[in-house]
């Protein structure tokens, strides 16, 4: 089949979609949906996110250099929606969306109650990239929902219920696949 050029554009997908808490140490604290996030570092565990510099996240994320990267199953899609359609420099997002703020075990954003798994995270890196600030950030705490775990304590793709985005919609996962490395297993 004949590929055909397009004009360069981000085309990686599907993405996760995140929500994530930013704060500074005077008791503000927001919550800021993002789908540009994902895994940059195994040793120290690190994150990445992508926000654009003029958003009020950015501001209170460069207050004090930490942040929560809260993994929203699918039930919390409207909040997950209503976060990213409005602005923390206007109304209260907590308020907004019905979540809860509780403190967090290393850093001062709080997470979010609702959401099953929980990155507490400290910013190592800041790249600016155009339109938007890549920040680095190193995992110091991990929480989970005891309902999202497996027999084994990992998180459960399937308990989760993650979402996805991908060219404006939201997405859920189907099933798992198959194991990495199948193919080296002997037939």
């Amino acid at each position: 089949m004949a590929k055909v050029s397009l004009k360069p554009a981000v085309a990686l997908f599907p993405v996760p979609v995140v929500l994530v808490t930013t704060g500074d140490y005077a008791g503000r604290s927001n919550i800021v949906t993002l789908a540009w996030a994902g895994t940059v570092c195994s040793q120290p565990p690190m994150v990445g996110i992508s926000i654009r510099p003029g958003r009020y996240s950015a501001e209170l994320l460069k207050a004090n250099g930490e942040f929560v990267v809260n993994l929203p199953g699918e039930r919390l899609l409207w909040a997950v929606d209503r976060c990213g359609t409005i602005s923390g420099r206007d109304v209260n997002k907590w308020h907004e969306s019905t979540l809860t703020p509780i403190p967090a075990e290393k850093v001062k954003p709080p997470l979010i109650s609702q959401c099953p798994v929980c990155m507490e995270c400290v910013v190592r890196q800041v790249v600016s990239l155009g339109s938007h600030d890549l920040y680095l950030g190193e995992i110091v705490a991990l929480h989970a929902d005891q309902e999202v775990l497996d027999d084994d304590g990992r998180i459960d793709p399937q308990r989760l219920a993650p979402v996805a985005y991908v060219e404006a919609q939201y997405w859920g996962l189907r099933e798992r696949l198959e194991k990495h490395g199948y193919t080296l297993k002997k037939k």
